[in-house]
C-alpha cells in the first residue's frame, strides 16, 4: 500500500510559515488545454514559484466554479479527459517537481469511481490529498477513513456564511489545510478580496491549528500580498486558466503562467 503525500503538504506549508510568508497554491484543471499541455502548464507554474498545486477534476456541473474555469472544464471534457488522466497529471507533475499536488473534485465522480480505488490510486500517483468542495462533513466518514489510511489530506471548504459552530465541525474533520472561500459565490478574478476573507480566516483559526489558505478572487501580486498579510496560503486559479485560454499557442501560454506565478510568488513574500 503506497502512502500519499499529506506529510509533504504539511511540511511545505510549515516551511513557508518559517520563512515568514504565505504559501502560493495554484489551481489548474487536468486535461486543459490537453492532458499533455496541462502537465506542462503545471510544471511551468511550479517553475515560476508555486509551492502547492491543485489539479481540478473536470466536471460537467462545477457549481463552485465561475465562467473561466467552466470554459476550461468544457475543453477538457470535450477532449475526453478521464480520471486516469487526472491521476497521470498528478503523477507526472509530482515526479518532475517534488511539489505537493492535490486533486480538487466534486464528490460524484469519486463516488462513482469508488472511494477505495480512488484514494489508493491517488496515493500511488504521489498525490497529497483532495479538496472536496461539495462533500458534507457529516457524510465524509468513508472518504476520511480511506484518505487517512493512504496518507492523503482531506481539505474542506469554509465560507463567510459558515457559523462558528459549523466551522469547528468542519476543521476538526479536515487535514492538510482549510480552504477558506473568500466570498460568497463562484470562483473568478475579483477587483478586491475584502474584509470578509480576513474575518473568515480569523474565525477559522479560532477553531484549528491547521493552516488556512484563501481562494476565490486573487488574480495579481497586489491581491496576493494583501491576502498573504492574514492567511497561511494564497490560492490562485482562474487567473492562470485565463492566461492559457487567451494565449495564441501553448508555448505562449506556458511562459505567461510561469511569469504570473513568479509575480505572485513575490507577492506572497510580504517583504
Amino acid at each position: 500500500m503506497s502512502n500519499g503525500n499529506l506529510q509533504l503538504l504539511s511540511d511545505t506549508l510549515a516551511k513557508a510559515k518559517s520563512e515568514d510568508r504565505a504559501a502560493l497554491v495554484a489551481y489548474l484543471p487536468a486535461g486543459f488545454p490537453t492532458v499533455d499541455g496541462g502537465i506542462e502548464a503545471v510544471k511551468a507554474i511550479i517553475a515560476g514559484g508555486a509551492d502547492v498545486v491543485e489539479i481540478g477534476l473536470p466536471h460537467s456541473d462545477p457549481v463552485l466554479d465561475g465562467a473561466v474555469i467552466q470554459t476550461a472544464d468544457d475543453i477538457a471534457l470535450r477532449g475526453g479527459v478521464k480520471i486516469a488522466d487526472v491521476l497521470r497529471t498528478v503523477r507526472e507533475a509530482f515526479e518532475a517537481t517534488g511539489v505537493p499536488i492535490l486533486v480538487m473534485t466534486y464528490w460524484n465522480p469519486i463516488d462513482r469511481y469508488g472511494v477505495e480505488r480512488f484514494t489508493a490510486e491517488l496515493a500511488a500517483a504521489g498525490g497529497a490529498g483532495c479538496i472536496l468542495p461539495d462533500l458534507p462533513v457529516q457524510e465524509s466518514a468513508l472518504w476520511r477513513e480511506h484518505a487517512a489510511k493512504h496518507g492523503l489530506a482531506t481539505v474542506f471548504v469554509v465560507a463567510p456564511s459558515s457559523k462558528d459552530e459549523r466551522l469547528a465541525t468542519i476543521t476538526a474533520a479536515g487535514s492538510g489545510f482549510v480552504y477558506a472561500a473568500s466570498l460568497m459565490g463562484v470562483t473568478g478574478t475579483r477587483e478586491s478580496v475584502g474584509n470578509e476573507a480576513q474575518d473568515l480566516v480569523r474565525r477559522t483559526r479560532a477553531t484549528t491549528d491547521l493552516p488556512v489558505c484563501v481562494g476565490l478572487g486573487v488574480s495579481n501580486a497586489v491581491q496576493a500580498k494583501q491576502v498573504a498579510g492574514f492567511a497561511d496560503g494564497v490560492i490562485v486559479g482562474s487567473a492562470f486558466v485565463k492566461l492559457l485560454l487567451d494565449a495564441p499557442d501553448l508555448p505562449a501560454g506556458l511562459s505567461a503562467v510561469r511569469a504570473l506565478a513568479g509575480e505572485l510568488a513575490e507577492g506572497v513574500r510580504r517583504s
